[in-house]
């Protein structure tokens, strides 16, 4: 038993050593900012349906949060192989700064004000009632893209 334990731990570092011979700005550059990942299940019969409504809602509130500087892109992306029963919606938006995640007060009212004006509160709370009814937020991630060195 112990020569077996001794194994797999001596298997478990050789798995590991090539990991920790990685560089960060050697091997790999982290880049700025961060991608901010939502992760949606629609029911496959909706989805048409679904980035439609978002183009009013979600789209027109990424354009606002460009205007700001809050992000500097945006997309959505549907899977294609849906049948596996994970999301099949993601919603992409890249943020250039990580420090513009914090709270500011004038620019989230500036903000919210604009977005009112688009698309009023009762509009919008309609809209979402009909998508509750066939989405599901299954992730929501911040990502860091890794460039690898020459």
């Amino acid at each position: 038993m112990r020569v077996e334990f001794l194994a797999c731990l001596a298997l478990g570092g050789a798995m590991i050593a090539p990991s920790v011979l990685a560089e960060p700005y050697t091997d790999y550059t982290p880049q700025k900012g961060v991608w901010h990942v939502v992760t949606v299940k629609v029911d496959p019969n909706h989805v048409d349906d679904y980035v439609t409504g978002l183009k009013r809602t979600w789209a027109s509130s990424e354009e606002i949060a460009k205007k700001h500087g809050l992000i500097d892109s945006y997309q959505i992306m549907v899977k294609m192989n849906a049948e596996d029963g994970q999301g099949n919606v993601l919603l992409i938006e890249h943020i250039p700064n990580m420090a513009l995640l914090e709270v500011d007060q004038a620019r989230d009212q500036a903000m919210m004000k604009e977005f009112r004006a688009a698309l009023p509160k009762p509009d919008a709370d309609k809209m979402v009632e009909g998508f509750d009814k066939y989405r599901t937020f299954v992730g929501d991630d911040y990502w860091n893209e890794l460039i690898y060195t020459k």
